[in-house]
């Protein structure tokens, strides 16, 4: 895994590398936070992100997850061959109107688009058939969407042409060792608190073909009395919902030594 992230740059734009990458990355921020006295009092992860989220949460072994994940990156890689599917981030739209624009292009016959992460106010990415989700997106556009904007993924994640990835990664999942939960975690599926351990694995089942629901989760989490959200990992996409959602919150990240700085500061002047 080292060699992967530091060495092998060609090897970190697959899924099958990127997943387990990324959580590892996730992980060891969480780690070096830990280090200078910061724990968190609940969790949640945005798709893959919640994987890393049950980790933090003791609920799974790192390493058993790294496996894991390298498996799920493998199966949705395969599940939809390139170019046959798409997503498009939808800017500045009522959620109501985006799935308008979904529904009317599904109808139109040339495949399924469909909402796939409802993110925060006014951001929502859908995925489906290639031909469907660029319909999708135009229809969105001329329904007031601010901005359409295609991503560069390999499939049309968390959506029901997923099947053959969850297909393959039921067994996969069933072979995990699950533990009481140290901290509550937030679910993609539905944005509730997970119950219990022992519904990790059915989530899981669900989620690689569910909306993610992160909006909701964030509105949830500052409801149960999250202040201060700290984003774990590269980049800064999350902290960016964030601020679309909630006003009035700490709101920082970790994904090297300038940010940890950073974010150190922020969580003293707080206090």
């Amino acid at each position: 895994m080292k060699d992967i992230c530091f060495e092998d740059e060609q090897k970190l734009g697959e899924t099958e590398f990127a997943q387990p990458a990324i959580l590892t990355m996730s992980i060891a921020s969480m780690k070096v936070l830990e280090e200078e006295g910061v724990r968190a009092d609940m969790t949640a992860g945005l798709s893959l992100g919640e994987y890393s989220a049950y980790v933090a949460s003791e609920a799974m072994d790192f390493e058993e997850a790294v496996a894991l994940v390298q498996k799920r990156g493998k199966f949705m890689a395969e599940a939809v061959p390139s170019g046959e599917g798409a997503m498009y981030a939808i800017i500045g739209l009522d959620t109501a109107l985006v799935e308008e624009a979904c529904a009317e292009a599904t109808a139109e016959g040339d495949g399924l688009a469909v909402p796939a992460n409802y993110n925060a106010p006014g951001q929502i990415v859908i995925a489906g058939h290639a031909q469907a989700a660029k319909r999708a997106a135009a229809l969105a556009k001329e329904k007031g969407a601010k901005l359409t904007v295609p991503l560069k993924v390999s499939g049309p994640f968390h959506t029901e042409l997923l099947q053959p990835a969850a297909e393959k990664l039921g067994p996969e999942l069933d072979k995990m060792h699950i533990s009481p939960m140290k901290m509550p975690v937030y679910t993609n599926v539905d944005a509730s608190k997970v119950a219990s351990e022992q519904d990790i694995i059915p989530i899981l089942k669900k989620q690689i073909v569910s909306p993610v629901r992160w909006e909701q989760i964030i509105r949830n989490m500052a409801a149960e009395g999250a202040d201060t959200f700290i984003e774990l990992g590269p980049g800064k996409t999350l902290n960016g919902f964030v601020k679309r959602t909630l006003k009035g919150v700490v709101n920082v990240n970790v994904e090297d030594s300038i940010s940890l700085q950073k974010t150190m500061n922020k969580l003293h002047d707080s206090v």
